[in-house]
């Protein structure tokens, strides 16, 4: 009976790693087909604040931003309202307003439109700006 149950239970436990490693394999293989970046590399590491435009769809675009130590994104509003994310490193986000905010990895923070904003790096720091 043991032997039996053996028989039985182990091919079908074999086949069904088999079909979980093809799904997984399978699930992944669209990233093979396109090329990888990291958005540090869109930016003059020298540059004290360096934003590049990463992406424009028919309803929102995206910034990458650069802001190094000690660096300063000067005084300005924008039009719209904004999402600002830092990906890396720390930055502090202040407007009119008397808004302080401290934006560490994973952190993020909304622009509210025609409010005169500016943002400092703390630390050497990469954000997007989705607006």
């Amino acid at each position: 009976m043991k032997k039996m149950l053996l028989f039985v239970i182990l091919p079908l436990f074999l086949a069904g790693c088999a079909v979980q490693k093809k799904a997984a394999t399978g699930n992944l293989g669209h990233l093979t087909n396109r090329t990888m970046s990291n958005i540090s590399a869109l930016h003059d590491p020298a540059q004290a604040v360096s934003p590049k435009p990463l992406f424009k769809g028919t309803e929102a675009t995206v910034a990458a931003l650069q802001i190094n130590k000690d660096g300063l994104l000067k005084e300005h509003v924008t039009k719209v309202e904004a999402l600002l994310v830092c990906v890396a490193g720390e930055a502090v986000y202040e407007d009119e307003k008397g808004r302080r905010q401290a934006l560490f990895n994973g952190d993020y923070i909304r622009i509210e439109p025609m409010v005169k904003h500016w943002v400092r790096g703390v630390q050497d720091s990469q954000l997007l700006l989705i607006k």
